[in-house]
C-alpha cells in the first residue's frame, strides 16, 4: 500500500469515526468512564475490565415516546456482567423502565430481566430467555411509553406490557420526564445464578457494541418548576392533529394489535422463566397490577 493511499485511507477512517461520534454526541454523552467508551467507525462500544465499566446518558429528558438501542451483547463467558438499557427520571420517587441483560457462562443463554419502578418502588421483575443468540448479531431493544401503556419490545416483538389502570387504583408512571441510559458493569454478586458464578477477569475486556441509538419522544426542557409543569402539560396534551407530531399518541399505539397480542402470548409461553406476579413467596398478596 502506497504512503499516499494509506494517508487517504486513514483520513477516511477518521472521518467515518468522527461522523459516528457526532451522531452519538447529538443525543448522548458519557455519564462515567469516558475512557471505556469507544467509537469504532459507525459503532459505539462500552468496555468493562477489572478497573471500570462504563455508561452514557441522553442529553435530554422526554415525556412519552420510544427509545431504541441496537446492541450486540458481550460474547463468550459473560458471567457476572450486566448490560442495561433503560429510561429513568430522578429523585427518590423516580420512575424507571429497565432492560437488564444478565451474562452467563459460555454456552448458557443470556437472561433478559425487565423491571418497572413507579414512585421509587420496583420489585416488578420478569426474566426471559431469547429466541436468538444476542451476542452473534445486532438486535433492537425498545421501550415505548405513552399515556396508555409501557411496552418492552425485542426486534419489534412485544415481550412485556404494563397498562395504565389508574382508574382501578393501580399506579402508572406518568408526568415524570425521563432520560435514556445504557451501561455495562460488574454485578457478579447477583447477576449470574444468583451470584454463585463470578466474573472471570481473564476474559476481560468485556464489550457491548451499539449499532444504532434512537430516541423519538416529547423532549422536555427547563428545570424550573413552572417551566417543567408547562412542558408536562404540552407533552400530555391531546389536541386534534397532534398525533402526527407525537405519533406514539396515535390510537393504534394505545394498545397492542391482534398480531402483537399473539406475539406476546408466544413469548410468555415459550420464553418467560420468572414473573414476580406468580411469586407467592415474595408476594403472598398479589400486587394490584397483577390482578387480571
Amino acid at each position: 500500500m502506497s504512503s499516499s493511499f494509506l494517508a487517504i485511507f486513514l483520513a477516511m477512517a477518521m472521518a467515518l469515526s468522527s461522523c459516528a461520534a457526532a451522531r452519538f454526541d447529538e443525543q448522548f454523552e458519557a455519564s462515567w468512564a469516558l475512557d471505556h467508551i469507544i467509537h469504532d467507525g459507525e459503532l459505539v462500544k462500552l468496555k468493562l475490565d477489572n478497573f471500570s465499566g462504563a455508561g452514557f446518558a441522553s442529553k435530554n429528558k422526554y415525556l412519552y415516546g420510544k427509545a431504541t438501542a441496537e446492541m450486540k451483547l458481550v460474547e463468550g463467558d459473560s458471567a457476572g456482567t450486566v448490560t442495561a438499557f433503560y429510561m429513568s427520571s430522578e429523585g427518590p420517587k423516580h420512575n424507571e423502565f429497565d432492560f437488564e441483560f444478565l451474562g452467563n457462562t459460555s454456552g448458557e443463554p443470556y437472561l433478559v430481566q425487565t423491571n418497572i419502578y413507579i414512585d421509587g418502588v420496583g420489585n416488578r421483575e420478569q426474566r426471559m430467555d431469547l429466541w436468538f443468540d444476542p451476542t452473534a448479531d445486532f438486535h433492537s431493544y425498545s421501550i415505548l411509553w405513552n399515556q396508555r401503556q409501557v411496552v418492552f419490545l425485542v426486534d419489534e416483538t412485544p415481550v412485556r406490557v404494563y397498562e395504565n389502570r389508574e382508574k382501578e387504583g393501580v399506579a402508572f408512571p406518568g408526568d415524570q420526564p425521563m432520560g435514556v441510559y445504557s451501561s455495562l458493569w460488574n454485578a457478579d454478586d447477583w447477576a449470574t445464578q444468583g451470584g454463585r458464578v463470578k466474573t472471570d477477569w481473564s476474559h476481560a475486556p468485556f464489550v457491548t457494541t451499539y449499532g444504532d441509538l434512537r430516541v423519538d419522544g416529547c423532549r422536555v426542557g427547563g428545570e424550573a418548576a413552572a417551566a417543567l409543569e408547562s412542558e408536562v402539560r404540552r407533552c400530555s396534551a391531546s389536541e386534534s392533529g397532534e398525533e402526527g407530531r407525537y405519533w406514539w399518541k396515535d390510537p393504534v399505539m394505545q394498545e397492542l394489535s391482534v398480531h402483537q397480542s399473539h406475539q406476546l402470548m408466544w413469548v410468555r409461553a415459550k420464553h418467560l422463566v420468572y414473573d414476580y406476579c406468580a411469586d407467592s413467596s415474595r408476594f403472598p398478596t398479589k400486587p394490584a397490577e397483577c390482578g387480571r
